[in-house]
């Protein structure tokens, strides 16, 4: 009589791998599922694309003040970008232009060299302040005296 009752212990591990079973395949469905989500909906779509050129806008000319007596008449032109839904504001860039150039010896702003230096200088300046809605400066005057 206790042959009778007592269960074979094979017959009982085989129920609990057949559930174990179905839970593996669904845990993997479903982090399928998620991994398919978030290719398809979540997953960076690298880069930005660059900024497209849009208006130039065209600054009256300034004179600066140099070193030593002398000044340079600058004028200047923004390159702005596709973005700008608005009108653009020139006075930050006259700003950061007389920031640039205020005070510099004729020689440190005659040269072609020092010019592009001082040029991409003065570009740093009109990004940040613009907040890159500007994508070039353009030097439309330039006259030391």
């Amino acid at each position: 009589m206790s042959a009778a009752v007592a269960t074979p212990p094979a017959a009982e591990a085989a129920p609990e791998k057949k559930g174990k079973g179905k839970l593996i395949i669904i845990v993997v469905a479903v982090l399928g599922i998620a991994a398919a989500g978030y290719w398809f909906f979540l997953k960076p779509s690298g880069p930005p694309p660059p900024p497209e050129p849009g208006e130039v806008v065209v600054l009256e000319p300034i004179q600066v003040n140099l070193n030593a007596g002398h000044y340079l008449r600058l004028g200047l032109a923004l390159q702005l970008t596709t973005s700008v839904a608005h009108e653009a504001d020139g006075s930050k860039a006259l700003d950061a232009a007389i920031e640039v150039f205020s005070g510099k010896a004729i020689g440190e702003v005659n040269s072609p060299e020092a010019r592009e230096k001082l040029k991409k200088e003065l570009k740093k300046h009109v990004d940040h302040d613009y907040h890159g809605d500007v994508m070039d400066v353009y030097f439309t005057e330039y006259v030391t005296q």
